[in-house]
């Protein structure tokens, strides 16, 4: 299937509308002038009219070098494309009975391509029951992320899809220090809710004396309204 060609402006003889707005080589505004008018004028500065704006009214067009234009615009597009950066996800699996040689094979593939400017994908894949595990799985990822926090960082921590668990990293940015992520529970495992504690009983000054002379051994007696000396009642 090709791809529909841009369509290019309408310059000079190809402008069929009685009047244009027309705007200058310099960008100065001419004003609303017949479109005869406004071609003979492009024709005296060796230029060409070129409309720009065909949805106004009137459309508007401008006086300028079309060839000249043309070139400009395009030598723009490509040092733009030049310029871009394309960045790529690139994925590097695993399973949760990887030894660990073949976990550090993998792990330097993940620091090249990190350092190559791309995101990296590690992928857990699981089969059978192991799935009923999750925690391996996890416990591996961020083993490997440890090591790589140095040139990469977590964009997307552990998560499942599936019977899969992933997680993505991306190259750490110049000068940023890696992010501690926070202690969390591995994945499946039971959540603890804390206990909420007593609450601290108040005590006012004549329960805390009357604590005290019972933990003494001597007990006062005192009628509601009186008060009665601890030597009186000796």
């Amino acid at each position: 299937m090709e791809r529909p060609k841009k369509l290019e402006p309408r310059i000079n003889d190809r402008i069929r509308v009685r009047e244009v707005r027309v705007i200058g080589p310099e960008g100065d505004q001419l004003g609303i002038l017949l479109t005869d008018e406004a071609r003979a004028k492009a024709n005296e500065l060796g230029l060409d009219l070129v409309e720009v704006s065909p949805t106004a009214r009137p459309p508007v067009c401008k006086i300028m070098d079309y060839g000249k234009f043309k070139y400009v615009t395009k030598k723009k597009a490509v040092e733009q494309r030049r310029n871009q950066k394309v960045i790529e996800v690139k994925e590097v699996k695993f399973r949760p009975k990887t030894d660990t040689h073949d976990v550090q094979i993998k792990t330097e593939h993940a620091r090249r391509f990190l350092e190559e400017g791309n995101k990296v994908k590690m992928t857990i894949m699981f089969r059978g029951r192991e799935i009923t595990h999750p925690e391996i799985g996890q416990q591996m990822l961020e083993r490997v992320s440890e090591q790589l926090k140095d040139v990469g960082m977590v964009e997307f921590f552990p998560r499942m899809e599936g019977r899969a668990m992933f997680m993505v990293l991306a190259p750490a940015k110049p000068g940023s220090r890696p992010v501690a992520r926070p202690v969390t529970a591995p994945v499946g495992a039971p959540v603890v809710v804390p206990m909420a504690a007593p609450p601290v009983e108040r005590v006012t000054e004549p329960e805390v004396a009357n604590r005290q002379e019972i933990s003494s051994g001597t007990a006062v007696a005192v009628a509601p309204g009186t008060t009665e000396s601890k030597g009186a009642a000796q």
